[in-house]
């Protein structure tokens, strides 16, 4: 049985996609400019729980490679845990990235076909200037920045979509985003990228 639970923070995701992402305005109903998508999230929770377990400060990760349209489901993902949390805590978070614990992220359980399993890892999500570095040893190195508007003060935003994500994703590159994990070894330097305040819950 799935415990009530909410996660307050920041998502940034690097992909395949070499401008950015046709998912967040067709909401996964147009293919990727690639025709496939092949990715990585990272997740900071500046507050949170699953039940009675707290949530605050801890990373997550996720992994996704996609066949075709995002909305067409058959998706492979695995998840990752910040090695800081508890047990009850890696049990839910495991639970919420897997989609079983419902809500927010419930939609997992209906697109994802293959899900290779939650691994407890050391994670780094930190800030640099504008931009996002995450970093999980040997596995997913990552530095994602803002695209520059008109207006170098003011972040490119995207506000008021209805992606599952969050309304407001703010446009950006990954100057450095590398995978290796599960026989995938990818690189997504100079490509899409993007970033956005969650508020999830379930469930």
């Amino acid at each position: 049985m799935s415990k009530p639970w909410k996660i307050k923070g920041e998502l940034i995701l690097s992909c395949s996609c070499d401008v950015f992402c046709p998912c967040v305005i067709s909401l996964g109903n147009h293919p990727p400019t690639e025709g496939y998508c092949q990715g990585w999230a990272g997740i900071h929770i500046d507050k949170g729980n699953y039940g009675d377990a707290k949530l605050d400060g801890l990373n997550m990760g996720l992994l996704l490679d996609i066949p075709g349209k995002m909305g067409s489901g058959n998706w492979t993902a695995a998840g990752y845990v910040d090695e800081r949390a508890s047990d009850d805590a890696f049990e839910g978070l495991s639970r919420i990235i897997s989609g079983d614990a419902k809500g927010t992220t419930g939609l997992f359980k209906i697109l994802v076909s293959t899900f290779l399993g939650v691994k407890k890892v050391p994670i780094k999500f930190n800030k640099q200037g504008k931009g996002r570095i995450f970093e999980i040893p040997k596995t997913i190195s990552g530095f994602i920045e803002p695209v520059e508007g008109s207006d170098p003060e003011r972040d490119l935003v995207i506000t008021n979509t209805k992606y599952w994500m969050g309304p407001d994703v703010t446009v950006s590159k990954a100057t450095k985003s590398k995978v290796r994990d599960y026989g995938r070894v990818w690189n997504f330097d100079g490509r899409s990228a993007e970033y956005c305040a969650i508020d999830w819950s379930g469930p």
